[in-house]
């Protein structure tokens, strides 16, 4: 079997995002969504919009996001569209916070933990997307990336609440923190299948490893980057993307690397890339091809 493509540069700018898109060769048709982290209130690592403002107009794309299920400035409709103005994305953009008019449901028979993921009802407005992932660690899930991206990040705030507490549609603010871990790791697995299936090969996925913290953009004030910045990868394979970025981790000589490492091993984080692989989402083996 043919391993997937996954393209790699060290140079970090905009036009670099460009050139890694069109290396992968995917046309993206329709109305294109563009999937990123929209940055938590006092965050200081999320990926800002001048840095992605290139790309996204390449694609002519609609920037979306999907509302948190936890407190913050990012749990209602109101408060995350101010936020997004805030933090300037909707002075470069079209914004479209895909649950603001409540959740659909996508199908998983084969699921592990879940048979179903609420998305934002806006979704089915798109044909294709673009899925921009900020590469770190995370406080739950141990990192984040694209597949991170696809389950949690395109879950409604209802779907949020449903993948992190394993299946259960009322769950508390305390089940939803406290379920079972390894449940959780798997149903993000489980919820990222329905999107894939969804969009039928009509995704690209950039990871970008650039300050790379062990705390996620959804945390209020994260931890300063434990890494210096690696560069920036795309795939049409969201499993062999995020392999590839875990493989750079734990290849470097980055002394730094040892706090991230921590932080991916303590969430048994590797555990979503091993679902992910057994719900067929894509492949853990890759060819790496540098474009400097």
């Amino acid at each position: 079997m043919e391993k997937s493509k996954v393209y790699f540069t060290s140079e970090i700018s905009p036009s670099a995002l460009v050139k890694l898109y069109e290396k992968v060769g995917l046309s993206l048709p329709g109305n294109v969504s563009v999937k990123l982290h929209s940055g938590e209130e006092g965050n200081q690592n999320y990926l800002k919009p001048e840095f992605v403002e290139e790309i996204i107009k390449h694609v002519n794309g609609t920037v979306v996001e999907c509302n948190t299920a936890y407190e913050g400035e990012r749990n209602t409709t109101k408060k995350h569209a101010a936020l997004m103005e805030k933090h300037g994305w909707s002075k470069y953009f079209t914004v479209d916070i895909l649950d603001s008019e409540g959740s659909d449901v996508l199908e998983n028979p084969n699921g592990a933990v879940i048979k179903k993921n609420f998305v934002g009802s806006h979704m089915k407005n798109y044909d294709s997307m673009l899925m921009i992932s900020h590469f770190k660690g995370h406080p739950m899930g141990g990192f984040g990336g694209a597949i991170k991206n696809l389950s949690i990040g395109l879950a409604s705030s209802k779907g949020k609440g449903y993948i992190h507490s394993g299946g259960n549609e009322n769950a508390s603010f305390g089940e939803i923190m406290n379920g079972d871990h390894d449940s959780f790791l798997k149903a993000m697995a489980d919820a990222a299948k329905t999107i894939t299936d969804f969009y039928k090969g009509k995704i690209v996925y950039i990871n970008a490893m650039v300050n790379m913290s062990v705390d996620c953009d959804c945390c209020h004030v994260a931890e300063d980057p434990c890494m210096k910045d690696i560069g920036i990868l795309a795939s049409t394979d969201p499993l062999a993307l995020d392999q590839a970025c875990i493989d750079f981790v734990y290849n470097s000589t980055d002394p730094g690397k040892d706090h991230l490492i921590e932080r991916i091993e303590s969430r048994n984080g590797l555990l979503t890339l091993q679902s992910a692989s057994e719900q067929n989402i894509g492949s853990r083996e890759y060819e790496l091809i540098s474009i400097d």
